[in-house]
């Protein structure tokens, strides 16, 4: 099954009947340290500034490509049974794409210079995975700017991130027990499938990749790989 295979795997197995914002937090931010198969974000990011020869912008068109190409392969081969196996599946799919999409967005984030040993930075990586509906549910309960870049700032105290971590946790339960499942439902082929799988996955992925990149630079200098395993 491969990278993306074994993450949703591992994963999905802690992500189960007692889903908790801290656990779901605390396997998402491993994947910014490395998880499993994946390297960390910092060694990740510093892997495509050196083929991108320090470019940043080609760096991070380099790691959204991977990373869309992962969900996809991931979303393929985890709906590849169609409604047979879709009870099984289908929480790992998810928590494969929400641990490949935080990666993606700290990887992104430590390209634009921001540490990602600051709490802050991992909080605004959290955000990049909700989608502008969550988004705004997540900033009328919080009663503030929620967006990463005031994140990154941060102006915001603990009760905040409570709420980022159980709004992640919600798009999960979501996915896994509505939204996702109702479009499952239209899956009686499976090779289709896995094709549509595939493409949502990878769709989803790449717009977290790209409002990612969206954040300036910190303005600050970019700290080594070795410092960030530091911490």
């Amino acid at each position: 099954m491969g990278i993306a295979g074994s993450i949703g795997s591992t994963v999905a197995k802690r992500v189960g009947p007692s889903v908790t914002g801290p656990t779901v937090r605390q396997i998402l931010e491993r994947a910014i340290d490395g998880l499993g198969p994946i390297p960390g974000a910092a060694e990740s990011a510093e892997h495509a500034l050196t083929g991108a020869h320090g470019d940043t912008d080609k760096a991070i068109d380099s790691v959204i490509a991977a990373h869309v190409r992962l969900a996809g392969a991931q979303g393929f081969l985890t709906n590849l049974g169609g409604l047979v196996t879709m009870a099984v599946t289908a929480p790992a799919n998810l928590a494969a794409v929400a641990v490949l999409q935080c990666h993606l967005a700290a990887t992104i984030l430590y390209i634009r210079d921001y540490d990602l040993a600051d709490p802050n930075v991992r909080d605004a990586a959290l955000v990049c995975l909700l989608d502008e509906d969550s988004r705004r549910a997540l900033a009328k309960d919080a009663k503030t700017d929620v967006s990463p870049q005031a994140l990154v700032k941060g102006l915001h105290g603990p009760q905040v991130r409570s709420l980022i971590s159980r709004a992640v946790v919600g798009d999960l339960v979501a996915g896994i027990g509505g939204k996702r499942l109702a479009a499952f439902a239209a899956k009686r082929i499976p090779v289709l499938g896995g094709a549509v799988g595939a493409a949502g996955d990878a769709l989803a992925t790449r717009r977290v990749g790209r409002e990612t990149a969206r954040m300036p630079r910190s303005g600050k200098p970019r700290p080594t790989v070795v410092d960030a395993l530091a911490h």
